[in-house]
């Protein structure tokens, strides 16, 4: 029998069911803060998903209506499923077959202690000639908002106020244009998500290691932990200049057509 899928009004009802599992899209989840849980019982779910942005994490009770669904309204077509075990996994593959492609991630270690400050100074102030580095206000929030490669550092906060008040960035700029960024893809207590990208045509020039840096310090002057999570080998190679060392890797669904 499938089961109903609801929004959960007390998301902290399913936390048993994500135990153990550090990935801060699920915190800002059951916190509140940012996302939704969605589960197939109001107070006593036995399966949950925990849906921010690009990504579900599910969790529980393997369930085939959990993965088919699809919050009312949304426009996605794309998704990110993060199956808790190897049984939610063959379930996403039978389900969704060939729009499912299996990937490898990267879990990161969240120590507070491996970031070395003076490292990090040096690192924030080698920026090229002609680029400047500036923390994101309204008129670089807006641009990064209008231009694909960047929409994702601010793309999950409603509108600047949002972003101002529990989110942060720094972009790099050439020209009056943004080209490099590193924000917070999302925010939970105490911390935030890193999402950090460069245009193509300004890649290759360490900016995405000047931004990072200039982000991973704000962070630390403020008490707040910056989390990353690596989607390939050459986002791991970057964390650990940055100081971060790998955890894990683990298995991830990307769906085509959702």
């Amino acid at each position: 029998m499938i089961k109903n899928i609801i929004r959960l009004g007390k998301p902290a009802c399913a936390a048993e069911l994500f135990a153990g599992w550090e990935e801060t899209p699920i915190w800002s989840c059951l916190q509140g803060v940012m996302g939704e849980i969605y589960g197939d019982h109001p107070e006593h779910p036995a399966s949950a998903a925990a849906i921010l942005g690009d990504f579900c994490f599910l969790a529980g009770e393997p369930s085939q209506a959990l993965i088919a669904f699809k919050p009312e309204g949304s426009k996605k077509e794309f998704i990110i499923m993060i199956p808790q075990n190897g049984v939610w996994g063959q379930m996403i593959e039978e389900h969704w077959g060939h729009q499912a492609k299996k990937v490898t991630r990267y879990a990161v270690k969240k120590d507070p202690s491996v970031f070395d400050k003076a490292k990090l100074q040096k690192m924030a102030g080698n920026l090229p000639e002609g680029y400047k580095i500036k923390p994101v206000d309204k008129e670089l929030f807006q641009q990064c908002q209008a231009m694909e490669w960047s929409r994702d550092q601010v793309g999950q906060y409603n509108g600047f106020e949002e972003y101002e008040r529990s989110g942060l960035g720094f972009v790099i700029v050439k020209d009056g244009e943004a080209v490099s960024g590193a924000s917070s893809y999302s925010s939970y207590q105490g911390g935030i998500e890193i999402q950090i990208d460069t245009r193509k045509d300004h890649r290759r020039k360490g900016l995405a290691r000047v931004c990072g840096a200039a982000l991973i310090l704000e962070c630390l002057e403020r008490d707040l932990y910056p989390s990353w999570d690596a989607q390939n080998q050459e986002s791991i190679y970057l964390a650990e200049q940055l100081g971060y060392q790998l955890d894990h890797p683990y298995t991830a669904y990307e769906i085509n057509g959702y």
